[in-house]
């Protein structure tokens, strides 16, 4: 009842925004600045709140997604002068370090993961299995790059060369972004960007992180015992999707899991 009497003062609110899952385009779920566009902007808006928190578990994902998403953050973060603060679960890797990296200060758990700051491109060759079942490859087009990494086709080096560019262009962004917003915090150490990862706790150390705490007791150390929490996320629909919709979340679910396992994880 106190926004209902203007001299009364309101407790505190900090807006979470939970970024949980693989990073992607598309209608698929897991984090895309399509989804959670409307989120962030609510977070942001709604309520007038003192900060905004970023609840991350995610092993990172499409590059693209990950810098639209962040400069989504960034660019209400500056324009509503709200601070960011990013709480690491169980992972923020890759694309989810990039994410984290678009709040002002980063908390992790002591075994959190964190790092990998890195590009992979990853897929199958079926060159071998088509031509043991005696299945003949027919592909036809009109630019010589058109069927470049084709996986039914053996590898080419220019192929691999070309791919290798591509990746060099996608990590260096990466890299800039990550020294953009740690800056002096992090240290000059060898694997800093190889796409090595590490806990929450050596993580701390190298300044990837700033501390180790949780969401709740932080933003109350920050903001006194009297704060609130407004939960932000994108609608999960209401009749159970069916058919191929099913498969095509199995197959989300497989790949996802394939992520979180490079770091250990299940």
């Amino acid at each position: 009842m106190k926004h209902l009497v203007p001299f009364l003062k309101n407790d505190p609110k900090v807006a979470v925004i939970r970024l949980q899952g693989a990073i992607a385009a598309g209608p698929r779920g897991g984090i895309s600045d399509a989804t959670f566009a409307p989120v962030i902007e609510k977070a942001f808006s709604k309520g007038k709140p003192v900060a905004v928190a970023l609840a991350i578990n995610s092993p990172g994902g499409s590059p693209v997604q990950s810098a639209l998403v962040a400069a989504r953050i960034r660019r209400l973060a500056d324009e509503k002068k709200i601070p960011v603060h990013a709480f690491v679960e169980d992972v923020a890797a890759s694309g989810g370090y990039w994410l984290a990296c678009a709040a002002d200060d980063i908390w992790v758990d002591r075994s959190s993961i964190v790092g990998s700051i890195g590009v992979v491109s990853a897929g199958f060759g079926f060159v071998e299995a088509i031509g043991k079942l005696g299945v003949e490859r027919r592909i036809h087009t009109s630019g010589e790059n058109k069927s470049i990494l084709d996986p039914f086709s053996p590898e080419k080096d220019e192929d691999i060369e070309r791919l290798k560019s591509l990746q060099t262009d996608i990590h260096a962004a990466f890299i800039d972004h990550v020294k953009s917003r740690r800056g002096d915090r992090l240290k000059e150490v060898p694997e800093m960007f190889t796409g090595a990862f590490w806990t929450g706790t050596r993580g701390v150390e190298l300044g990837l992180a700033d501390g180790i705490t949780h969401l709740v007791p932080k933003m109350k150390e920050l903001y006194g015992d009297k704060v609130k929490f407004a939960k932000f996320g994108p609608k999960k629909p209401l009749i159970p999707r069916l058919g191929a919709q099913i498969l095509a979340d199995l197959d989300q679910g497989v790949e996802e899991r394939a992520l979180y396992a490079r770091y250990g994880l299940s």
